[in-house]
């Protein structure tokens, strides 16, 4: 079944690790942070919130529809005074317009199905001139073949029916350039961004991160005997002992207000 963003147990899912300097490096290149104030929308854990902090960021706020999530980010954001989180949703936060910098939705709208509605609160909200990130992936970057560094191909290779899944929930670049122009922003530019996830020592740490489902929603779709396939399917994939370096490939969308 899908993953419950409510659910206590999942509380952590999405909180443990940090952005990676991959990350860090894309986005500092475009967009200048220092003394900015930012709307992070689905912050889930407060991953991103605390980069954006970290990248100088004045002023961070998350916001989530799961208030066990926001638990998890505001307990895992201690000493980071500039950062708040508050409750709500992506079409309509109830937040003042006019009122932030940059907003950042990521890995957000393969949850949305009114991705209209969503941007034009992120442009409702926007100052003029500010930006708005959006990152996710495209069918094209979900379907890329399971390596040593790209697991999530192997997820499908094992359960093709989990590739129409994902595919069903993800949006094409010219629909989400769309629905930025509708909403009113401009200059929309295109970036693809190979992001590293987490470097593994060994492949036991991979193996509990997976069992765990650990920030991976697409895995709440199988059960835990398939689970268990799944990992000893990858296992049997990487055979080379050592070191696991996963990454993600995302696209990212920066648009103008």
């Amino acid at each position: 079944m899908p993953i419950n963003f409510h659910d206590k147990t999942n509380r952590d899912t999405y909180s443990s690790r940090k952005a990676d300097s991959t990350w860090i490096k894309t986005v500092g290149e475009e967009i200048d942070l220092r003394g900015k104030s930012v709307l992070d929308i689905g912050c889930g854990g407060g991953i991103y919130s605390r980069a954006l902090a970290d990248m100088g960021a004045s002023h961070v706020k998350g916001l989530d529809f799961s208030r066990e999530l926001l638990e998890a980010a505001d307990r895992a954001s201690d000493g980071y005074p500039q950062i708040e989180f508050v409750h709500g949703n992506a079409y309509e936060t109830g937040l003042e317009g006019d009122a932030y910098d940059m907003v950042l939705e990521r890995a957000v709208i393969h949850h949305l199905d009114r991705l209209p509605d969503a941007f034009a609160e992120c442009f409702r909200v926007l100052r003029p001139g500010g930006f708005c990130l959006i990152q996710d992936r495209t069918p094209e970057d979900c379907l890329l073949p399971g390596s040593r560094t790209h697991i999530r191909g192997f997820f499908f290779e094992k359960f093709p029916e989990l590739a129409e899944k994902e595919i069903s929930r993800r949006y094409n670049s010219l629909a989400v350039q769309s629905a930025l122009e509708e909403a009113g922003f401009s200059s929309v530019k295109e970036i693809s961004l190979w992001e590293v996830r987490k470097t593994y020592s060994d492949i036991s740490g991979l193996r509990h991160d997976l069992l765990e489902r650990t920030g991976r929603s697409i895995l709440h779709e199988l059960n835990d005997s398939e689970l268990a396939e799944l990992v000893e399917h990858i296992e049997s994939r990487l055979t080379d002992a050592g070191k696991i370096t996963e990454q993600d490939c995302w696209t990212i969308w920066l648009a103008v207000k």
